[in-house]
Order: structure tokens, then sequence, then C-alpha cells
């Protein structure tokens, strides 16, 4: 991991990876400039999954009080559910259960480079399915916007 390091592929390297791995890539992300967090989120109702996501970007400091940092990362959120929920996005109930890792990145949009400005990545990763053990199946959703 070196040059080739992105917002995106980190965020999504984040929330697939080992402890150990990640260990690795937040010492390589801090050297690249980006700033980190990650959490888990779960529930039937989406919109707990992405009050979570929001509530931990605003108190973890990965975005300010101006509306360009919330309308960036309210659009990442929404762009990663679209992998989650196969495009069908309903905040209401889905009556399926969500088991997610979330990873907020916030930094340059190519590794080290800020020469167009810092952008915000959210990364999802985990199961969703019918609310019974052993009927989910894995998702994975990823956005990205400038700030």
């Amino acid at each position: 991991m070196g040059t080739d390091l992105t917002i995106g592929k980190l965020a999504v390297l984040l929330v697939v990876s080992t402890p150990e791995e990640e260990q690795q890539l937040l010492q390589v992300a801090g050297r690249a400039g980006y700033r980190i967090y990650q959490g888990r989120a779960g529930s039937m109702d989406p919109q707990k999954i992405f009050a979570a996501v929001e509530t931990a970007a605003k108190r973890r400091g990965l975005i300010g009080e101006q509306y360009r940092e919330e309308h960036a990362l309210y659009h990442s959120i929404l762009d990663a559910f679209h992998g989650v929920c196969r495009g069908e996005v309903a905040l209401g109930s889905i009556l399926r259960s969500a088991g997610l890792i979330f990873a907020i990145v916030r930094g340059p949009r190519m590794g080290g480079d800020y020469s167009d400005g810092e952008w915000l990545a959210v990364a999802l990763y985990g199961t969703i399915g019918a609310p019974i053990k052993g009927y989910e199946h894995e998702v994975m959703g990823l956005g990205i916007n400038h700030i």
C-alpha cells in the first residue's frame, strides 16, 4: 500500500480488514493525511444505521457545522446505502435486519494529494436479511463526495 492509496480504497479495506491489517492501514492512512473512524451499527430500521454513522462523524470531529460538510456526509452515506440495499434505498421499514461495520474517511481523494480539496468516504460492509439467524447475506456499499 503506497502511492496507490485512495480514499475509497482505504474505506473499503478498513471495513473488510482483520485487526492486524487494520493497524497497518491506519498507520499508512495517517501518513497520507486521512482522518478515520470505524464503527458498527445494526438495526431493522435503516434510519438508525444512517443516524449512527452521522452521529459518529460529528462526535469524532470528521465533519464540522458547515452545511457543505453535512451535505457531503449525507450523500456519502446515502450512496453507500445504495450498495447495501441493491439500489433500492428505503429509509422506512424494510423488514430486514442489518448488521454493518462502517468506516468514515476524510482527506484527499488520492493519498497525500490535496490539489482537489478534501473528500469524505463512507463504506458499509456486513450482512442483511430476514430477521432469522442464517437468513442473511453479505452486502457492501461505498459513497464518496467532495467537501
